[in-house]
């Protein structure tokens, strides 16, 4: 996601909602500060993942709530193992 930068609010807002829809489907039930967190720090971690493996998302307001939901995702799915 090189070359677009999202401002504090936009980050707080996309990384809200990609943590309330990773925490729909994965049927985890959060407030709205740890939605924002886990959006925000799921998007780091899809991030990661995605330079690793070579996979550059568009570099817009959908990609970076893609990034974000699929990070989330992966975050919910690891605590859940954790968990058990």
């Amino acid at each position: 996601m090189a070359g677009f930068e999202v401002g504090i609010i936009a980050t707080i807002f996309f990384g809200g909602l990609a943590g309330w829809l990773a925490g729909k489907l994965m049927d985890m039930r959060f407030g709205v500060f740890m939605n924002i967190v886990i959006g925000i720090v799921g998007a780091a971690i899809a991030a990661a993942i995605f330079r690793r493996l070579g996979i550059f998302v568009e570099g817009d307001w959908l990609g970076y709530l893609i990034t974000s939901f699929v990070g989330a995702s992966i975050l919910l799915f690891v605590a859940r193992l954790v968990r058990r």
